[in-house]
């Protein structure tokens, strides 16, 4: 198990939950930024010494950052929005279409 979280630092680390193959591998989240990894994935997502300086975070860092909006009620009237067109389809430029 790692001995901190790699992008804040801290050392409250629990395992969410471990592989069917026991000691393959491991999801750990950490207890004060939620930031959450796999162990199998590389360095650079889970090791502090590793971990992209633009990306770290301190305790600071995480007492001045904004509220996370909360995540809307989820709509029952059946619609679905999604981007770009509607239906799934895609955007064919004219020249490309069958004539």
């Amino acid at each position: 198990m790692t001995d901190c979280c790699p992008r804040c630092a801290h050392e409250s680390v629990g395992n969410l939950y471990s592989s069917p193959v026991p000691g393959v591998w491991d999801v750990l989240q950490c207890a004060r930024c939620l930031y959450t990894w796999r162990t199998s994935e590389p360095d650079r997502r889970t090791r502090r010494s590793a971990y992209p300086q633009a990306f770290r975070l301190t305790a600071e860092d995480l007492a001045n950052a904004a509220e996370v909006p909360a995540v809307p009620p989820l709509r029952t009237d059946g619609a679905h929005q999604r981007t770009g067109q509607a239906g799934g389809q895609t955007s064919v430029p004219a020249a490309a279409r069958p004539q």
